[in-house]
């Protein structure tokens, strides 16, 4: 289940406040700048900073390549990665 794009310009981290990349296909929002992942859950995304998963380099590498290469969405208003 995807997210509503009005919840998607207005969704940040809840650490830094900045946006994430949204990957529909794995149910999660990505912060590629703290490296934590927050799962998406039945169309809801849990955000909470406690039951935020690390991410390791290799899985930040493969994200990141995926944005790029895929055009993932971000939150807070942006263009695809």
């Amino acid at each position: 289940m995807s997210l509503d794009p009005l919840l998607l310009d207005v969704l940040a981290c809840p650490e830094d406040k900045g946006p994430l990349l949204y990957f529909e296909d794995e149910d999660r929002l990505y912060n590629p700048r703290l490296r934590r992942s927050y799962a998406v859950r039945d169309g809801i995304p849990v955000m909470l900073v406690d039951e935020a998963e690390a991410v390791t380099d290799a899985e930040h590498d493969r994200l990141m390549g995926k944005a790029e290469s895929e055009g993932v969405v971000s939150t807070m208003g942006g263009q695809s990665a």
